[in-house]
């Protein structure tokens, strides 16, 4: 009568299969594990709140072309959103230590462009 279970293969050379009797070492390093997990975490938060405050900016922009009050209402709320937009720029970098008062906040102005760019054509 066969035996359902296979024989145990005892060649040497296979070093990518599973061998129950030699398991391999597993080496440790709590802080790289930290450190990469606080990296991730900073990312995630960074792009949330990124996100979060630049959907804000649109809908900011949106009320602004979409109003129906005098220019000056309307040009003022598109320099609100620019000012919201480069608080989300500089969210972002205070999220990761970076400096916040940087060439990166020009970002911020773009908003605004656009939004006085769409009021004003």
């Amino acid at each position: 009568m066969a035996s359902s279970v296979p024989a145990r293969r005892t060649e040497k050379g296979r070093g990518h299969l599973l061998d129950l009797d030699a398991p391999r070492r597993v080496i440790k390093d709590p802080e790289k594990d930290a450190r990469d997990l606080a990296r991730v975490q900073r990312w995630v938060m960074s792009t949330l709140a990124v996100t979060t405050i630049l959907h804000l900016v649109v809908g900011i922009l949106v009320a602004a072309v979409m109003l129906d009050g005098p220019t000056s209402s309307r040009v003022g709320l598109a320099v609100i959103s620019g000012v919201f937009g480069a608080g989300a720029v500089a969210a972002g970098l205070a999220i990761h230590g970076k400096r916040v008062l940087s060439p990166w906040l020009l970002l911020g102005v773009v908003p605004t462009a656009v939004g006085l760019w769409l009021i004003l054509a």
